[in-house]
């Protein structure tokens, strides 16, 4: 039984999750995989029943990046819906409330990652420029860590 914070709700889920802003040289290191190349993902992950939203982010951090980061401060609070698109979820709509921690700036580190998403596949770190021409998620990063602000933000997105 997975301790993830993914709960049933009539025909979909709730998901609880946090991702990691993670900022070296004006750059973002996101993540992604090659079921779905043209789009990259926060590093992150869901909660963990008994974990607190911190635990969690240094711990999915750690897994995804094998670097212990420490948090700077909470940055954004994300109510999303949206559909599933994994063999578990499949057009199934997922109610999903992320809270994104900005962390304290790395060392360098080489970009390796050993994580897999739910469905099997291998996950890749990658530096981006903010106005990369590459989809990535969640989208307000484009226009909110151009200029970040010390006040926590909320963001609602429905796909509906």
């Amino acid at each position: 039984m997975s301790k993830d914070m993914t709960v049933p709700c009539e025909n979909g889920f709730l998901n609880l999750r946090v991702g990691a802003i993670i900022m070296k040289n004006n750059q973002l290191l996101m993540i992604g995989n090659k079921k779905r190349p043209e789009y990259l993902y926060s590093v992150g992950g869901r909660i963990q029943f008994g974990e607190t939203a911190k635990e969690t982010v240094i711990r999915e951090v750690y897994e995804e990046t094998g670097v212990y980061m420490e948090i700077d401060r909470l940055g954004f609070v994300h109510e999303n819906y949206f559909y599933g698109d994994t063999a578990t979820n499949m057009g199934k709509l997922i109610y999903e409330i992320s809270f994104y921690f900005y962390m304290k700036e790395p060392d360098d580190f080489p970009l390796t990652c050993k994580s897999i998403t739910e469905d099997g596949q291998e996950e890749y770190l990658r530096w981006i420029d903010l106005d990369t021409p590459v989809r990535y998620y969640p989208e307000f990063f484009r226009t909110e860590l151009i200029r970040p602000e010390k006040e926590v933000k909320y963001f609602v997105t429905d796909e509906r």
